[in-house]
């Protein structure tokens, strides 16, 4: 058992290794190549924290092992959104825009509630479907996404923009960067979900389970570290940006991507996650309006972090 978690959290430290090397080679080739930070930050910087999970579901996917490719996304989503904001509104208050208040979060929560709807085909559709999560849906989650980076790109027009230095590397080592980047997350991803299988056979618990604590927190480790950080230097932006951003990506993009190359057959036992990934989005809308508007302050931070706990608490009950 030592061994099988020692080559988990190995593979985990590469994964996420790999996920910044690569986002460092691409944004130094995009600066090479006179593309503006703006663009760099809302595509390769936000896809660079999301690699982990999507490396993650494309070979859980294509191992059909599809309780961890919906768990990672799932229980990513419900972390970033309940532990990862908790954590950081407590370090200081988070001043949320008045955009991602009326714009952002209610798309976030839109995208969950279709994800509710696409999984459950027999309820929506009748006994004779199967509940699975289809190419088609997959397709359909991808068009959506793309219609949040066309909205992200006119957002990013209108909106006052503080650019960050982005270190510029040879084009040799640039290229390297984004090569063995690349490389290192296919293998480290491979060898993630082949231990976490592992773990989870070993203790006798589900892969959903698995999946839903420890593979996610490991895969939104980057997530973490950026929006922690961001808070401790009240960049109130960076901080909920980050989180409500990579929750839709997530979901869009990765299960859109996940979906297209493979049918994947969905768990009725995680419909409960998923709702409450719907209550937790409810709850985050919600605290926006209760003491100080748009604003997450630490006792809605409290009740975020209590939130997570309590759903931790709920599903080690049906492991």
């Amino acid at each position: 058992m030592v061994y099988n978690f020692f080559i988990f959290f190995i593979s985990l430290y590469f994964l996420i290794i790999s996920a910044d090397f690569f986002v460092k080679g691409s944004a130094s080739l995009a600066i090479q190549f006179k593309v503006s930070q703006i663009v760099i930050g809302l595509t390769l910087v936000s896809i660079g924290t999301s690699l982990p999970e999507l490396f993650t579901n494309i070979f859980a996917s294509f191992q059909n092992h599809t309780d961890i490719a919906l768990g990672n996304i799932i229980g990513s989503n419900l972390l970033n959104l309940l532990l990862i904001l908790g954590v950081s509104g407590l370090i200081n208050p988070i001043v949320v825009k008045k955009n991602t208040t009326y714009k952002e979060i209610p798309f976030s929560l839109f995208s969950t509630l279709l994800f509710l709807i696409l999984v459950n085909d027999r309820l929506v559709c009748g006994k004779s479907f199967e509940n699975v999560f289809s190419r088609t849906d997959g397709f359909i989650f991808f068009i959506f996404f793309l219609g949040f980076i066309y909205y992200i790109i006119k957002l990013a027009k209108i909106e006052p923009v503080i650019e960050e230095n982005i270190k510029l590397y040879s084009l040799n080592k640039s290229l390297f960067f984004i090569f063995f980047g690349i490389i290192f997350l296919m293998v480290s991803s491979k060898i993630l979900v082949l231990s976490a299988v592992n773990i989870a056979r070993m203790l006798k618990v589900s892969e959903s389970f698995i999946s839903l604590t420890i593979v996610s927190v490991g895969t939104s480790l980057p997530e973490l570290v950026t929006s922690t950080v961001a808070a401790f230097r009240k960049n109130s932006d960076i901080a909920i940006g980050n989180i409500v951003g990579s929750n839709i990506f997530n979901l869009l993009f990765i299960m859109g991507i996940s979906g297209m190359i493979k049918n994947i057959p969905f768990n009725l036992n995680l419909n409960f996650d998923v709702i409450y990934l719907i209550y937790a989005t409810l709850i985050l809308f919600l605290l926006m309006f209760l003491g100080k508007k748009h604003i997450l302050g630490r006792k809605g931070s409290s009740i975020m972090l209590f939130t997570y706990i309590l759903y931790i608490f709920l599903i080690s009950l049906r492991k």
